[in-house]
C-alpha cells in the first residue's frame, strides 16, 4: 500500500484497470461463463502480501465493513450499559436470514434500549433466503423491520446514538453522530481519508462510502492483529471477533456462505459478505486482512474467490475441505439434478 499504515490515503478516481478472469463456469467440456475480480491480501502494517487485479479501485464495501460499524457501539461501552450479550454484538455485524431467532434477538436489543422496532430506520424485507420467505409466508407472517438483514446493525447504532446522547431519530443521516463516529472509525482503521470519497445510502438507508480495496483488506488485517490500536479499541476488535466465532450463526443463518465457513474454520477466520460481489476476510493467526471483489457482483463467483484465496493462503486446510470444498469447485445441477458443469477458480490466475 502507499504508505497507508503511515498516512491516510486520499481517495482518487480514475479508469479501473482489466481484471483478470479469476472464476470460471463449465458446461461440459467448454467454458461458458467467466468471472472478472480482484483480491488484496494485506498485512496489518499495510504491505500487500498478494493480489490478483486492480486492487487501487475504489469499491462501495457495502456490509462487509459490519465490523467497523460496530467497532464504536463495543469501544464507548454503549454494548456494555446496555446489557448486550456477545450474540447480540455478533448479529449487529450480520448480514441475516431474518429467520425467527434473527427477528426475536434483534427484538432483544430494542427491548433494551426501551425502544421499539418502530425506530428502525432501514426498512422491512422479506428473506433474502427463498426458504424462510417461503416458510414465513405460509405461516401468515409478514416481515417488519426486525427482519430486515441488518436489523442487528440498526439496533446497535440505536444504542450508540442513546450512548452518545444523540438523536435516536435520523441516525441513518451522514450528518449524525452516530454515522460521524463510524466514518472516523473506518478512516483510521483502513488508512484512507473519505471527506472526498464517493458515498451513497447502503441498502438499509445508512451511509456507504467507496475506498481503494487495499485499504479495505488493511482495516481487516489491523482487525485481525488489533495490537499497534488503541486499547480501547483493540480491545472491541477482538471482542467482536470472538463474538462472531461464539455466534457464526447470528452473522448469516440457514445456507449461508459466512456461517458455514466460520462453523468450520473457528477464530481462524472472521468472514464477511457484502453486496455487489464483495467479501472481507480477517485472519488473526496470519495478521493478514483480504478484500475481494467480483466485477460483475455474482456471490456465486465472490464466495468461490473468497474460497480459493483462503485455500492458498493455507487457512482452510485439507481436513476442513469435506464440507467447504463445495464452494471451491461448486458442481452445477440441471432441473432433473443432473451434473452439468462447474463453477471453480481459473487455474491460471489463483497462484501465488
Amino acid at each position: 500500500m502507499s504508505d497507508a499504515a503511515e498516512t491516510k490515503t486520499k481517495i482518487t478516481m480514475g479508469e479501473p484497470g482489466a481484471n483478470p478472469v479469476l472464476i470460471e463456469v463449465t458446461r461440459g467440456p467448454i467454458v461458458e461463463s467467466r468471472h472478472r475480480g480482484a483480491v488484496a491480501v494485506v498485512d496489518s502494517r499495510g504491505q500487500v502480501q498478494a493480489s490478483w487485479g486492480d486492487i487501487k479501485q475504489v469499491v462501495y464495501p457495502r456490509s462487509a465493513i459490519k465490523a467497523f460499524q460496530a467497532l464504536p457501539l463495543v469501544e464507548t461501552g454503549a454494548a456494555d450499559e446496555f446489557g448486550f450479550t456477545p450474540a447480540e454484538i455478533a448479529l449487529a455485524c450480520a448480514s441475516h436470514n431474518g429467520e425467527a431467532v434473527h427477528a426475536e434477538l434483534a427484538g432483544g436489543m430494542l427491548d433494551k434500549l426501551g425502544l421499539s422496532e418502530a425506530d428502525l430506520e432501514c426498512g422491512a424485507h422479506w428473506s433474502l433466503n427463498a426458504e424462510v420467505a417461503r416458510e414465513m409466508a405460509a405461516s401468515g407472517g409478514v416481515p417488519d423491520q426486525r427482519h430486515n438483514n441488518c436489523s442487528g446493525k440498526h439496533a446497535g447504532m440505536l444504542a450508540l446514538a442513546k450512548k452518545l446522547g444523540a438523536p435516536v431519530k435520523g441516525y441513518v443521516d451522514v450528518t449524525h453522530p452516530v454515522q460521524q463516529r463510524i466514518l472516523g472509525t473506518m478512516e483510521a482503521m483502513c488508512g484512507v481519508e473519505l471527506r472526498d470519497a464517493p458515498r451513497e445510502k447502503d441498502g438499509c438507508s445508512v451511509p456507504t462510502w467507496a475506498m481503494p480495496l487495499e485499504n479495505i483488506a488493511y482495516g481487516f488485517a489491523r482487525f485481525a492483529a488489533p495490537g499497534d490500536l488503541a486499547e480501547a479499541r483493540a480491545d472491541a476488535c477482538r471482542r467482536i471477533a470472538e463474538a462472531v466465532a461464539e455466534n457464526p450463526y447470528m452473522v448469516a443463518g440457514r445456507d449461508r456462505y459466512c456461517t458455514e465457513v466460520m462453523e468450520v474454520l473457528g477464530r481462524r477466520a472472521f468472514v464477511k459478505t457484502g453486496a455487489e460481489g464483495v467479501f472481507c476476510v480477517a485472519l488473526p493467526d496470519y495478521g493478514l486482512g483480504v478484500a475481494v471483489k467480483c466485477d460483475d457482483g455474482a456471490t456465486r463467483a465472490a464466495e468461490a474467490m473468497t474460497t480459493a484465496v483462503l485455500r492458498q493462503i493455507g487457512v482452510i486446510e485439507d481436513a476442513d475441505l469435506k464440507r467447504l470444498e463445495k464452494y471451491l469447485e461448486v458442481p452445477l445441477l440441471n432441473r432433473r439434478a443432473f451434473k452439468i458443469g462447474v463453477i471453480r477458480p481459473a487455474s491460471s490466475e489463483f497462484s501465488f
